[in-house]
């Protein structure tokens, strides 16, 4: 009949309040998930949830165009632009030399921190892998190290090209950021596995000691 109709019973109050139940448990398990209590995840299970590009580069390879194109940029910004600014060339590279020793210190290297995988991948391109207060400094040092060596490549590469020419009094090769980066990166590479081979020769001697 037209005056009948069809009414959905009503839930009893409990029925009701159990669709909002929340699942606790699960949820204390998400808030308190670290290292420690999470199950392991295999590398080949990330990669499913990383994004991947067309152009697949070696990790060397990686890291090391990372750190030139950083090195680079600290000359751009740092001795190209300051260059109206500071007229003296001392100057400059005392700004460089902090500058170049920030920007490893806070940004590269905790770059090659956060893409390492598995934790520590990208140690051997830090010359202090370790994050501590004392790095900063330390790098800064390093930094003014590096900026030495590559003052040196330049000046002995403009002396030997004044010497296949003949031509004095003229600058060939000046200072730019691409081939700063390229000698900056060349030096801290090599300053740091002559530290890997320093370590492992004392490492080598206390055994024999002992």
């Amino acid at each position: 009949m037209a005056g009948k109709r069809n009414k959905r019973p009503v839930d009893a109050p409990e029925q009701a309040g159990s669709y909002y139940d929340l699942p606790l448990k699960a949820v204390d398990d998400l808030v308190t998930a670290d290292e420690s209590n999470s199950p392991p995840v295999t590398d080949q299970e990330l990669r499913k949830y990383r994004s991947r590009s067309r152009i697949h580069l070696a990790d060397w390879l990686k890291a090391l165009l990372i750190k030139a194109w950083f090195s680079g940029a600290v000359c751009f910004f740092f001795y190209w632009g300051l260059g109206t600014y500071l007229h003296d060339a001392l100057d400059k590279l005392v700004v460089l030399g902090v500058a170049l020793g920030i920007v490893f210190d806070i940004l590269l290297n905790n770059l090659y921190r956060f893409y390492a995988s598995p934790k520590g991948a990208n140690d051997r391109w830090m010359m202090y892998p370790q994050k501590k207060y004392i790095t900063f400094p330390l790098n800064i040092l390093h930094a003014f190290v590096l900026l030495a060596l590559v003052v040196t490549t330049y000046q002995a590469i403009n002396l030997a090209l004044v010497a296949l020419t003949g031509v004095k009094d003229k600058i060939f090769l000046g200072v730019e950021p691409i081939l700063f980066g390229v000698f900056t990166t060349l030096w801290d590479q090599a300053l740091i596995s002559l530290k890997g081979v320093f370590k492992r020769i004392v490492q080598d001697a206390k055994q024999k000691n002992r």
